[in-house]
């Protein structure tokens, strides 16, 4: 499975339950990036994508371990330290910004390989940068 994450400068991902933020863009570059493959995502991270007309987009909050090989997974609220043998890829959009934050990406990613770095202007963030990592 193929993780997609967005984290901050210090790689939190949720504050008080909440997601720290959005962009409508990067919705879109999601999108555009799955291409014909499933995106599993939780009821949760669903209302971002409410308004998406794609029948790729599944839904069920144990979707972590319902993920096959090449399905794409969009992770808001969820550690995924524990399907580390499961991943393929992983996908970090970073905000480039500080958040307060109470949840954080931990995975150690020392013994990945970084494939692709990429700056894009987001609706509501000025940059928002997409790394690729694979095993």
């Amino acid at each position: 499975m193929i993780a997609i994450l967005c984290v901050d400068n210090n790689n939190g991902m949720m504050f008080c339950r909440r997601r720290q933020s959005q962009d409508r863009l990067l919705r879109e570059h999601v999108i555009h990036l799955i291409g014909l493959h499933k995106l599993w995502m939780n009821s949760y991270s669903k209302t971002q994508f409410i308004n998406t007309d794609s029948a790729q987009i599944l839904i069920d909050d144990n979707f972590l371990e319902k993920a096959l090989h090449g399905d794409y997974c969009f992770v808001e609220d969820m550690d995924i330290s524990q399907y580390t043998e499961k991943l393929e890829k992983i996908i970090l959009f970073h905000w480039n910004r500080l958040y307060p934050a109470d949840m954080f990406f931990t995975l150690d990613l020392s013994e990945w390989t970084l494939e692709e770095k990429e700056d894009f202007t987001g609706h509501s963030h000025e940059k928002i940068t997409k790394e690729v990592y694979s095993k």
